[in-house]
């Protein structure tokens, strides 16, 4: 009786065991998974916004040919016009991609997208703060770090002299290198708004391994 016992006592635990396995593997799976879903689709709206500042240069040189002659059908151009620089943008679950970001050392390339919302943010990276991508003055892009290479998992792994691109929605491409990186509380924002004396600049913000601060990231044209 008493081996039966054990017997099932060992059968319980070994079946518990092997639940736990299979649930960390379940979840490692799914996590590699998540992962890359996420950076596929990250790539496919690239392809999207890179097009589509194709065709947005397309359309401001025909602008530029076509001269500022008056036209009886200004009001018609000005509609077909309207409707044109709607097709010229790209969206992301609903946000603008503003540009992409591309950091070669942690090895992500993602769409940047027009502002930071619970669900933005669980979709790429956004604009935060700031005059616009490539534009004098600063701009402050956050991301999550996840801990799993997505978005700004990998941010920590950058330092002063690395580079980050940014395209805008021209399709212009410009570096900046990093000059400085630090922690700060979650309320500090003076970062956002410091004086860059016409510099472009950009600053990555998202969070510490234990979520109680920000790690900063700032860097200026190249």
């Amino acid at each position: 009786m008493f081996n039966s016992k054990y017997s099932k006592i060992l059968t319980v635990i070994l079946i518990v065991v092997i639940i736990g396995i299979v649930g960390t593997v379940g979840y490692f799976v799914y996590d590699i998974y998540a992962v890359k879903a996420k950076n596929n689709k990250a790539q496919e709206i690239i392809d999207q916004f890179s097009q589509t500042a194709i065709r947005r240069e397309f359309d401001e040189k025909e602008d530029q040919n076509a001269g500022n002659t008056d036209n009886p059908l200004d009001s018609i151009n000005s509609l077909e016009n309207e409707k044109k620089e709607a097709a010229n943008k790209t969206y992301m679950e609903g946000y603008e991609v503003m540009g992409m970001i591309e950091i070669s050392k942690t090895g992500i390339k993602y769409p940047v997208l027009s502002e930071v919302t619970k669900k933005s943010l669980e979709t790429s990276v956004a604009i935060l703060y700031g005059v616009g991508l490539n534009q004098p003055g600063n701009t402050t892009i956050a991301g999550h770090n996840y801990r799993n290479g997505l978005f700004f998992s990998d941010n920590k792994k950058l330092a002063k002299g690395d580079t980050i691109k940014i395209t805008d929605q021209t399709g212009t491409t410009i570096t900046y290198e990093i000059y400085e990186m630090f922690e700060t509380s979650p309320s500090d924002a003076g970062y956002m708004q410091r004086d860059t004396a016409g510099a472009k600049e950009i600053s990555l913000s998202t969070c510490t391994d234990d979520s109680s601060a920000r790690l900063i990231i700032l860097a200026r044209e190249k």
